[in-house]
């Protein structure tokens, strides 16, 4: 289960910006809300967040600074050639800031033991890495890394806790290039102890952005599978979409790959696969007249559903973590508050599965879904740095209505229009 997410000096993002899911002393709406982490230090974690604010706040910002520290993770090691440039984009709107670098650090929870892993990076190298592991309550310095610019070369500190032995740990220090991580190296090389880390990011976060909403093939997969099946439809069902039924058709055809060339897109080959077609059923007049579309035959609404389902059910059956930009797009706001309520139901969350996601749907600003430390905002200053900050910091009272507090500007985070004239 996430903990906390740390980003600085990423895009729009100057100063550290903080997303906590470590839930406040408040009893509202715990036994629903909320789960153990079965640590006494933070004993409770919220399953969900929500974030809000103004087009061009920043919300999209922290979401793809998440989604860079899971991809640095998972491809830095083999995806990564020597002396390629990161991808990584510094907050430009201040001279100082663009020379320094880009730092984010995630603490998270995995079979009871807590980990805190981070680093710091500019476009030609990494610059800081660490990784404490709470085992117990104090914490154990596995490994820090940190390059020294003066003298060009890389420092190391490898902790005691740390297995493998002096030799294994300058192998697989010595096997990390400067533009790759040291944790992706390490698993790389068969480290089992670290391995753990290295598969949360890859196999348990899970983000979706704003320009990736999720494919509906992954629920095809999951429909193919007559024990998953049921599952599918009951939720499909429960969505209110009148589906009866759902098959799925595979046919050969050719996928195409494509590359980009000065901005435009090439065909770089063309494979013969399996391509498969889900036809959806609905109930006609007369009891036995089910008539079926083609999932493009439906509405937006229906396919956005229709994807969703396979990898809610995935990140529901195996406790992952689901980050979504915009969540509400082409759903109707009682749509996105049967999702929502779907992760907060501890009887079907048994697996302690978490939903963040971004939305400009106002009507979930209500103290009867949310708690109040489930919600946070997104606003820009006037030298265009994006600020986060929970509805706590306000300390509004229990019940108070929320939605029309933010509305009229109580807690900030909302677009301010100017006039215009012809």
């Amino acid at each position: 289960m996430l903990i906390e997410f740390n980003v600085t000096n990423y895009r729009s993002i100057r100063e550290n910006q903080k997303l906590s899911m470590v839930a406040a002393k408040d009893a509202t709406h715990q036994d629903v809300n909320c789960m153990s982490s079965g640590i006494d230090a933070i004993p409770q974690i919220v399953r969900t967040a929500v974030l809000y604010g103004p087009n061009a706040s920043g919300k999209s910002n922290l979401i793809s600074a998440l989604a860079f520290m899971r991809s640095m993770v998972e491809t830095s090691a083999v995806g990564i050639r020597e002396g390629q440039a990161l991808n990584v984009s510094p907050f430009r709107f201040d001279s100082e800031t663009t020379n320094q670098p880009s730092e984010f650090e995630v603490t998270f929870i995995d079979n009871g033991v807590r980990y805190q892993y981070g680093f710091a990076l500019n476009a030609t190298r990494v610059i800081k890495e660490w990784l404490l592991v709470y085992v117990e309550r104090k914490a154990q310095r596995w490994f820090e890394r940190d390059y020294d610019d003066k003298k060009g070369k890389e420092l190391w500190y490898f902790g005691s806790h740390l297995v493998g032995g002096k030799k294994q740990h300058q192998l697989w220090s010595d096997s990390t290039r400067g533009n790759a991580l040291f944790l992706s190296a390490a698993v790389n090389l068969n480290s089992e102890q670290l391995r753990p880390i290295f598969n949360w990011f890859v196999n348990k976060l899970i983000i979706v952005g704003s320009n990736s909403q999720p494919l509906p093939f992954y629920t095809m997969e999951r429909i193919k599978n007559e024990l998953d099946k049921p599952q599918i439809l009951e939720f499909l069902q429960a969505a209110d979409l009148g589906i009866t039924d759902v098959q799925i058709k595979i046919q050969k055809g050719q996928q195409v790959q494509l590359r980009l060339e000065s901005g435009v897109a090439a065909i770089e080959s063309k494979q013969e696969a399996d391509i498969p077609s889900a036809t959806l059923f609905h109930q006609g007049k007369g009891k036995n007249n089910f008539v079926g579309f083609d999932l493009n035959e439906e509405s937006h609404g229906t396919q956005r559903i229709f994807a969703y389902a396979g990898p809610i059910l995935d990140v529901l059956r195996d406790g992952k973590i689901l980050v979504v930009d915009e969540l509400d797009g082409s759903l109707h706001p009682k749509m996105v508050r049967f999702l929502v309520s779907i992760i907060q139901n501890a009887h079907l969350n048994k697996s302690n599965a978490q939903l963040i996601f971004t939305t400009h749907n106002t009507s979930l600003l209500d103290t009867d879904f949310f708690r109040r430390d489930q919600i946070w905002f997104m606003e820009k200053d006037k030298e265009q740095a994006s600020h986060l900050y929970p509805l706590t910091d306000f300390s509004p009272r229990k019940g108070e209505a929320l939605e029309k507090g933010y509305l009229i500007g109580r807690y900030g985070a909302l677009p301010y229009f100017g006039e215009f004239n012809l």
